[in-house]
């Protein structure tokens, strides 16, 4: 009779397999961790939640100063020589693309700085010093609009190379006669005659009430006759912000389209 061979290895064999020997039990930590405070979990919350905070207060704060500074701007109209396209106390939005990537046309309206001459000294402000610094912060940073200074805000209706000229209250420019609708009611386009050719790189700028716009028919004796650099020009304004019922878009009107181009 045959036996069956098995592998199970015999007592005292040198090269059978041992057991793993067991490994060591760590010892405790020294000094123990304290065990988790209850308060602990809300305290941490409440530092992400102003870490965030504070995150997106000054992304906000910093994306603003940038959109004030290449692409658009508030302004405060304060003085009603543009009546009644815009309002006394008006808030006006200005693009600050124009004019340059983009071109200004005839019929924009625009804000400049004052090429010299145009306005007044400013009155001193009176105000408390903390209250001026907190306007000139929250202007700088554009959450409060500009105040007018040493701002205006006009129409252009020449631009480099054209003649602009009114006679017996008529206005043409290049010698086509203009209509504009947007003249306050029972306002004539100019009571003071006048031609002059607008120089390259200059604007020809009137205010829509012309009868109380001291504008570049007022100045035609200053140097420039009368007419403001582009590079004076801020920017375009193209939307009303405020007062909330007067919200409304600064729509070029069309007006000059039938103006010839300047003759060579």
């Amino acid at each position: 009779m045959s036996t069956e061979s098995t592998n199970a290895p015999e007592q005292g064999d040198p090269l059978a397999p041992t057991a793993p020997a067991p490994r060591p039990a760590m010892p405790p930590s020294y000094p123990p961790a304290p065990a988790p405070s209850a308060a602990a979990a809300p305290a941490r919350r409440r530092g992400g939640w102003l870490r965030e905070t504070l995150t997106v207060m000054v992304s906000a704060l910093v994306l603003s100063v940038l959109i004030k500074t290449f692409l658009a701007q508030a302004f405060y109209i304060p003085s009603g020589s543009m009546e009644h396209t815009l309002e006394l106390g008006d808030r006006v939005m200005v693009n600050k693309l124009a004019p340059e990537p983009f071109d200004l046309e005839r019929g924009d309206v625009v804000v400049f700085v004052d090429p010299g001459g145009w306005l007044d000294d400013l009155p001193p402000d009176t105000r408390p010093v903390w209250q001026q610094r907190v306007t000139e912060v929250l202007t700088w940073v554009g959450l409060l609009p500009q105040d007018a200074g040493q701002h205006l805000i006009k129409r252009i209706v020449g631009v480099g190379g054209d003649t602009v000229a009114a006679e017996d209250g008529v206005l043409t420019v290049n010698g086509e006669a203009v209509e504009e609708p947007y003249l306050r009611e029972g306002v004539s386009s100019s009571e003071t005659d006048f031609s002059v050719e607008v120089p390259e790189g200059q604007l020809w700028l009137m205010g829509d009430n012309r009868s109380d716009s001291a504008d570049s028919r007022a100045h035609l004796g200053d140097p420039g006759g009368g007419t403001v650099p582009v590079d004076n020009v801020v920017g375009r304004a193209f939307v009303i912000l405020w007062p909330a019922d007067r919200i409304s878009l600064l729509n070029n009107p069309g007006t000059f389209e039938d103006v010839p181009a300047p003759a060579p």
